[in-house]
């Protein structure tokens, strides 16, 4: 059983035990569930909205409700799961009123308490990873990585696929969670020289990232591609890159009295798990291949960012809750374990070590591989065929999620990124980085 994450025998220093305080024992999702309900009945209309999310955006009414309610507060937002409830319902609430038309919507309505409530949370006013899986869980056990218990707590089709598919990505996270502090004893114990200690947790993250591999071959099981990317995915777009699709200025965030911004933002992307970005840190994955996707200073204005140029690497950084990034931000100044691998061999554990770390990167392309299999299989295909559920031959699923390059049409990411070439950029990094370590020279080694 592995340890928990703020267990303190892992802890040692006042400087660790600020680090691990910034994430739960099951890693970057909550230590419990996420609220069912707001406890305050104030914020009524607000849920009631959201159960009959499904049906109104069948009946293209959503944005008739939405638009006759009453401008609320966050005044009686208590509790931290409060304000990830009431973050992820905005969330819910917005995209449905954005995307639940015939034409997407330019305007936001709910921007006054949406925008105070992304501030507090430290994450951009949209439909992120965090709203739509961190927050948005229900569990028949304390145990986040049995899929079979999980299911999404609110869904915008109103359809088991679309519960399955969220839920799938908390199991990845819970599970993924329990190697968290092992590779954080890892990378702390090479200032010690431990070879040891880095290649058992190097062989326990390879385990872990093939049954996550694993994990991703059963969405199949109770997700339709069809259903995902016609009932689904549409409304998972965000508003940057999105001129095709109508929102060639983003979305206006009307805050009243003649106030508000038009902000373009990325979609919920599973390129917005911490996690994955955890798993680069650990591994000195190096995405500079990615570099000419970048993204100029003021694009996300509710947060800030300090420096002019950023890649998609670290601009999705900003699409995680604030203690998550600050975590990410200590890991990456914490001694590489890419850096000890490469070092000067010195004993025959060190060959042991660098087997171990390739063995690591090849599990972790080959998880990005099977990443870039359900894209094809959920995505690229569904794509080239007809829309099953209805005989319109446009639809925002695709208008809102191709970029237009001439004769030439690329599908893009819900994140906003050309989806293939990125994906497959993104696991040959990976593969790439194990490639780097280069077989030992015998004589080198001291017996």
């Amino acid at each position: 059983m592995p340890a928990r994450i703020n267990d303190p025998q892992i802890s040692g220093s006042e400087d660790k035990l600020d680090l691990y305080s910034l994430i739960s024992e099951n890693g970057f999702l909550p230590a419990s569930q996420p609220l069912k309900r707001l406890p305050n009945t104030y914020y009524e209309q607000w849920e009631q909205i959201l159960d009959e999310l499904p049906t109104l955006l069948k009946e293209k009414t959503i944005r008739d409700r939405i638009g006759n309610l009453e401008v609320l507060t966050t005044t009686k937002l208590n509790t931290e799961r409060e304000w990830q409830r009431a973050y992820m319902i905005l969330c819910f609430l917005t995209h449905g009123y954005i995307w639940g038309g015939d034409i997407p919507s330019e305007v936001s309505v709910l921007a006054l308490p949406f925008l105070q409530i992304s501030d507090h949370l430290e994450l951009p006013p949209v439909a992120t990873y965090s709203a739509l899986n961190l927050y948005n869980f229900s569990s028949t056990g304390k145990d986040f990585t049995d899929l079979d218990g999980l299911k999404a707590l609110h869904t915008f089709s109103g359809t088991e696929d679309e519960s399955w598919f969220f839920a799938l990505s908390v199991a990845v996270e819970a599970l993924g969670g329990r190697v968290v502090p092992v590779m954080l004893r890892a990378m702390d114990s090479i200032k010690h020289n431990d070879h040891n200690t880095v290649t058992r947790a190097l062989t326990e993250m390879t385990t872990c990232i093939r049954q996550l591999t694993q994990l991703l071959d059963r969405m199949s099981e109770k997700c339709d591609p069809m259903v995902f990317y016609h009932k689904l995915r549409p409304f998972l777009a965000g508003t940057k890159n999105m001129a095709a699709a109508g929102l060639p200025n983003g979305v206006f965030y009307d805050e009243g009295n003649g106030k508000g911004q038009w902000r373009q933002l990325r979609g919920g992307s599973n390129g917005q798990s911490s996690l994955i970005q955890f798993f680069d840190l650990v591994l000195g994955i190096d995405h500079t291949s990615n570099d000419d996707r970048q993204t100029q200073k003021g694009s996300i204005p509710s947060i800030k960012v300090v420096r002019g140029d950023l890649s998609f690497y670290e601009e999705v950084r900003h699409y995680m809750p604030g203690p998550h990034r600050k975590f990410l931000e200590g890991v990456s100044r914490m001694d590489k374990i890419k850096d000890f691998v490469h070092s000067a061999p010195t004993s025959p554990a060190h060959q042991q070590l660098q087997q171990s770390y390739q063995d690591a990167t090849k599990a972790f392309g080959d998880f990005r591989q099977a990443h870039i299999n359900m894209v094809t299989r959920y995505i690229i295909v569904p794509s080239r065929k007809p829309n099953p559920f209805s005989s319109s031959a446009i639809n925002l699923a695709t208008a809102s999620l191709v970029l237009d390059k001439g004769p030439k049409k690329e599908l893009t990411g819900t994140g906003g990124t050309d989806l293939i070439p990125f994906l497959r950029s993104a696991r040959d990094d990976t593969y790439g980085a194990g490639l780097t370590v280069a077989p030992l020279d015998a004589s080198a080694i001291k017996p």
